[in-house]
Order: structure tokens, then sequence, then C-alpha cells
């Protein structure tokens, strides 16, 4: 088997405050604490699936500044190759995260170079796509170029993962070179355009994308775990009761482990066990990219 895994996707550097609660709209709430670190969902999901033992190619784009200068060493110290990582003339990409004392957050993303990435840049690393066993792609980048990316990997018989985040209008013509996606509840939602209420409905949403294409899914449940839907079936990942600090990353850290399981023969069940585990860890801990854990820990 081909484990080698290319991630496609945004490189942000991530400021976070973490306070008691969220503000609402036009309310300041002071007395936070800041961290500031490596982050976006691409670069997340490839340090998670390196962190996890894999083999990664990360492929970004990141400007001529120091955020994008202290990512690239930053994912060279993890042992991930980013010898196809891009520069663009504008900003590299940055998020602010605002998290509550129970974990919950919400983020606003600039998205800069990560906006920057093309077809053409993608059909630049076209034989790179082509040499992977796997691909993992989100939507923190231009749709055509992941839907170019999709389609070479797909014509390539490269196994394409899509974590479909954040979620958005998508051309119908990608569905069918996805063989796994890993949305949430609202992105399923979001996707299908069916209200997603219960257990039943989000079945439902799930068929509706099937019927596009995609063979099958993992969808996060947050902290009742996952569903995984497979050849028609459907089976529940329950998930480890933790205390929740921080969940960000959370879904970045399941998508990659969850695509390493997957490399090393387990079967999407397995897999999903296992990726539960790593996010498990992740939310105990504040940050993006320093919250992931290592295999070591999982073990």
């Amino acid at each position: 088997m081909n484990n080698k895994i290319v991630v496609i996707g945004s490189s942000n550097t991530d400021m976070t405050i973490k306070g008691e609660r969220l503000p609402v709209p036009g309310e300041t709430v002071t007395g936070g604490i800041f961290y500031m670190g490596p982050g976006g969902k691409g670069a997340n999901q490839a340090v998670a699936a390196q962190r996890m033992g894999g083999e990664v190619t990360f492929i970004c784009k990141v400007g001529n500044d120091i955020f994008g200068d202290n990512a690239l060493e930053g994912y060279k110290k993890e042992g991930i190759d980013i010898s196809h990582v891009m520069r663009s003339s504008l900003a590299s990409g940055t998020a602010l995260i605002l998290v509550d004392e129970s974990g919950e957050n919400c983020i606003s993303v600039a998205s800069g170079a990560n906006g920057d990435i093309t077809p053409a840049d993608i059909d630049s690393v076209a034989d790179v796509i082509r040499g992977a066993g796997f691909l993992i792609l989100q939507l923190e980048i231009p749709v055509e170029s992941v839907l170019r990316a999709a389609k070479i990997a797909h014509e390539a018989g490269v196994y394409v993962i899509l974590n479909p985040a954040p979620a958005c209008e998508l051309p119908t013509e990608l569905f069918q070179y996805i063989d796994l996606m890993t949305p949430n509840r609202t992105e399923a939602q979001t996707l299908s355009g069916c209200p997603v209420t219960d257990d039943a409905s989000l079945a439902a949403a799930v068929e509706k994308l099937r019927g596009y294409g995609v063979k099958d899914f993992v969808v996060t449940l947050g902290s009742k775990g996952s569903l995984v839907f497979k050849g028609g079936k459907a089976e529940m990942i329950p998930s480890l009761k933790v205390k929740a600090v921080d969940a960000t990353a959370a879904g970045d850290t399941f998508c990659g482990a969850l695509c390493v399981g997957l490399s090393e023969g387990l079967d999407l069940t397995e897999a999903a066990r296992f990726a539960t585990k790593a996010s498990a860890i992740t939310v105990q801990r504040m940050g993006a990219q320093a919250s992931i854990p290592t295999r070591d820990e999982i073990k």
C-alpha cells in the first residue's frame, strides 16, 4: 500500500484569547489570556498526520513575511516535507480566535496567501499528488483549486479525503472525486440543504450527498463522538469523556489521525476510533498545533 499523505490547504498564524465567555456583537470582554501560534486547517491536519506517524507532504502558500517564515520553520521541525510550498505577494494567512471557559470557540480568518492558491499552482504539483496514496483537502483555499487537486488525485487512483470546512457551496463535479468526506453536523446540513435535527435527518443529509458521488462519510458530532457511514450502514463511535478546554484543531486532529489510520490498513470504523483518541487529547489543551498529540501519547 502507498501510505504517502499529501495535504493541500491553508497555513495561518493563530492569535487566540481565552476568556470567561465569548462576547456578543458590540460587547468587549476583558480578562482573557493571549496565545499565538501556528494554525490553519491544512497545516493542522498535516501536523496531526505527521505526529501520528504519517509520511506527509504539505502544499500551501505563505507570504514573504515573518509569519510565513516562522510557519515553514515549524513544519520543517515536525519532519514534514515542505519542498513544494509556494510564496505569495499577499500576506500570510491569519486567524483571530476567541475561546470561552467551556472550550467553545469562534474564529475570524484573513485568508491572505491561502486565497492565492490557483488551479495553475495545483497543476505545478500534479506529479506530487499522483505519487501519493492519500490526499487531504479542506475549504480554506479557493474551491476551484480544491476541485483541480481532487480531480488529479482521483484520476491517478489516489484516495481523496475532503474535510468540507468551512462549509460553502461546492460544484457538483467535486463530489464524484471524493472517497471520504468528514463534515460536522452543521457542514452536512449546509452542503446537503437538508435540515439536521437528529440522527435520522443527519442520515438523510448524508444520503443526499452520497447521491452526488461521495463514497463514505465520517460525521463528527463534537462531544457526542462521530457517525461512520459506510456501505449504506451507520455506526456510532462514542467520544471519550474528558474535560475540554479548547476545541480548536480537534476536528483537524481527527482528520489527520483518521487518514493515518487508513494509510496503515485500518478499516474506516477502526480508523475513526483511533482518531477519536487523538482528538480527545487535543481538546484538553490550548491552541491549535500546540494541542495536537503525538503517536506515543495515543499509545
